[in-house]
């Protein structure tokens, strides 16, 4: 696969997929497009690098620009991200459940490993797995069951004090910060409840398994609740 910038092609359209559904970022905003600046942002690189990447894909007829330049996959773009996705999390199960690594470290070398596989090695590899639903970090594997559940789905900054949850997906575009949530025991199917919003400092405080604990507004942002 040809790369750009470090970024191959399929990386591109993965997080411009994420950025095309709400749910996906750290702050789900409605009508939030994907931009250079913002897909420079998630992956590390500069605006000029990106834009140009975005010329690239959409002189391929991978995305088109809207009113507002934002970028839009096509049809045929979005199909290709849907594939990447899916790919993606059927390899972070094989990590975890075969290979033995951390659901923290899976989503790093899934990265590394995105163009190592054949689609045909991906499908031998989602039947010896079972046909797995969701990838360690709680995604669902099929990308159309990910986006009926969107709707189900809000961040848990968005919650307000004694608010109860449990936890269904955690953010993965910051490797660091996924580590943290699972060192913090921040795991999908966690519970957790809500004691206070602390806006002064930036952060909320909530309770897990009765102990309390700080938890960043940008961290906050990347765990994705369903709440009672």
């Amino acid at each position: 696969m040809a790369q750009a910038h470090g970024h191959s092609v399929d990386e591109y359209l993965e997080t411009i997929y994420f950025l095309a559904f709400p749910i996906g970022e750290y702050r789900p905003a409605t009508g939030s497009t994907a931009i250079a600046s913002r897909v420079a942002e998630m992956l590390g690189v500069s605006r000029a690098s990106a834009g140009e990447m975005l010329k690239r894909l959409e002189a391929e007829g991978l995305v088109e620009r809207g009113e507002q330049k934002e970028a839009i996959l096509t049809p045929e773009g979005a199909e290709r991200a849907k594939r990447v996705v899916r790919k993606h999390r059927i390899i972070e199960c094989f990590l975890t459940d075969f290979m033995g690594y951390t659901a923290a470290e899976s989503h790093v070398h899934a990265d590394e490993l995105g163009d190592t596989f054949t689609d045909d090695m991906i499908e031998r590899m989602n039947e010896r797995l079972g046909r797995p639903a969701r990838c360690p970090h709680g995604w669902p594997v099929d990308t159309e069951v990910e986006q009926a559940e969107n709707a189900h789905l809000v961040p848990l900054g968005e919650l307000g004090a004694g608010r109860e949850a449990e936890i269904v997906r955690l953010a993965e575009h910051d490797g660091e910060l996924l580590h943290w949530f699972y060192a913090t025991g921040l795991a999908p199917g966690t519970r957790v409840r809500v004691v206070r919003a602390e806006p002064a400092v930036g952060q909320l405080v909530v309770a897990v398994d009765g102990t309390e604990r700080a938890v960043t507004e940008k961290a906050a942002d990347g765990i994705y609740v369903r709440a009672e």
